[in-house]
């Protein structure tokens, strides 16, 4: 859970901060100019899903500049002294920017799992791709020994992205530190009430995201915990259905979160 101290403290700091990277947007801060891009290419499709406009994006240079003015400015930041709430909106913001900036470069993929270093690489998250306070990260590095291991907080997978159908939703602005319980909570009951996140397949039984199986350890290590997690987000009539529930089977969709016919 984020402090509601770290709230108050930090609920401005990202919305002023304007380091050199920023020279390709004067006079617009980090938050702002990321939530700028997000809301021009984010669209939300009939089902709820946030899809990006990647071919419009890269169309577009100076927008491709921004991108990498916000993933260097993030970078720049010393974000181990910020207020805790606001290293984990930094951090969540740091990784979606590099996602998609990675998904850019390689641009028009079929899946993010196509992006890959190495023959034998399952895809683009073990490669290093920012230097932060001297440390040079991986996308693996931000979301597992950063964002999980510091917060153990089960949310932290509704707040990063990887670019696919299967994922829970990359927002149309950046997480911030003012509202950030609330954007996580909102995040978590959109994704379980998506077919996304849960599906009843019949009496008493429930096809899951995958991401619950993978990281079992996050979400009370078994069945039961997984289940009582989703039944905190779920809307009543969901809640209804899981009674006596069992978890029977489990996907993701690994195609990439691009908007229809870009």
């Amino acid at each position: 859970m984020i402090s509601r101290r770290s709230l108050v403290i930090g609920s401005a700091a990202l919305m002023t901060l304007t380091p050199p990277a920023l020279d390709a947007a004067p006079g617009k801060t980090l938050q702002a100019l990321w939530d700028e891009l997000l809301g021009r290419y984010v669209r939300p499709d009939s089902t709820g899903l946030n899809r990006v406009d990647y071919a419009a994006w890269k169309a577009s240079a100076g927008d491709m500049r921004a991108l990498d003015a916000i993933v260097a400015g993030l970078a720049g930041l010393k974000i181990s002294s910020l207020p805790k709430a606001t290293q984990f909106a930094t951090w969540a913001n740091l990784y979606n920017a590099i996602t998609v900036q990675v998904v850019l470069a390689r641009y028009p993929v079929k899946s993010i799992r196509e992006i890959k270093p190495n023959l034998l690489a399952m895809g683009p998250w073990k490669e290093p791709r920012v230097r932060v306070e001297g440390k040079l990260l991986s996308l693996d590095d931000i979301e597992h020994n950063i964002l999980r291991k510091q917060w153990r907080d089960p949310r932290v997978h509704y707040a990063v992205n990887c670019a696919s159908i299967g994922c829970p939703n990359l927002g149309r602005r950046g997480w911030r530190t003012e509202t950030l319980e609330a954007d996580l909570d909102a995040a978590a009951r959109a994704f379980i009430n998506s077919p996304r996140g849960v599906r009843v397949v019949g009496p008493q039984k429930l096809r899951v995201s995958s991401i619950y199986q993978w990281f079992k350890v996050d979400f009370g290590n078994n069945e039961a915990g997984i289940l009582t997690h989703l039944r905190r987000y779920a809307a009543p009539t969901l809640v209804t259905q899981m009674t006596n529930a069992r978890i029977v089977g489990d996907d993701y969709d690994w195609s990439i979160n691009a908007t229809t016919g870009s």
